[in-house]
């Protein structure tokens, strides 16, 4: 027999779909790791505390470490926060709800994974071939300073 140390062996991890709510600190590292370019929102019941526009720097998972946006820079504490409701804006954009008792710090990506990791790998082609048309003038001039060999 097959011991689960959380005692949960016949039950499946669950899977989500643009929606739902994310309560395991791994999972929401990893759906908040990629983010880039947010806008913010950090709301509670009276209403909008602070709003504007920045970039998920870090996204760490360390007790008793805050959770910090200023300078337009985030740097997410998932031990900040209770559970992740994924959902859908109207216009169909992706929207994080990260919340933590009866507050609210909503994140609207303004950047996608797929163009994000398209650029870095023409940013990674084109430094090879700036690399590769270096070290190839490289050699030409050594073949050019190379002189009769008498």
């Amino acid at each position: 027999m097959t011991h689960d140390s959380a005692g949960l062996s016949n039950v499946p991890a669950p899977c989500l779909v643009d929606q739902g709510l994310v309560v395991n600190k791994t999972d929401m590292l990893r759906l908040l790791s990629d983010l880039g370019q947010v806008n913010y929102t950090d709301m509670d019941e009276d209403g909008v505390l602070s709003s504007g526009t920045g970039y998920v720097m870090d996204v760490f998972a360390e007790p008793g470490v805050s959770t910090l946006v200023a300078n337009q820079s985030l740097y997410l504490n998932v031990y900040s926060f209770d559970y992740i409701q994924l959902d859908k804006l109207p216009d169909g954009q992706s929207c994080f709800k990260l919340f933590q008792e009866s507050r609210c710090l909503q994140l609207v990506p303004l950047t996608s994974p797929i163009k994000e990791q398209a650029k870095r790998d023409l940013d990674a082609a084109a430094i090879e071939e700036i690399v590769a048309e270096a070290l190839s003038a490289s050699w030409d001039a050594c073949l050019d300073d190379d002189g009769p060999l008498a």
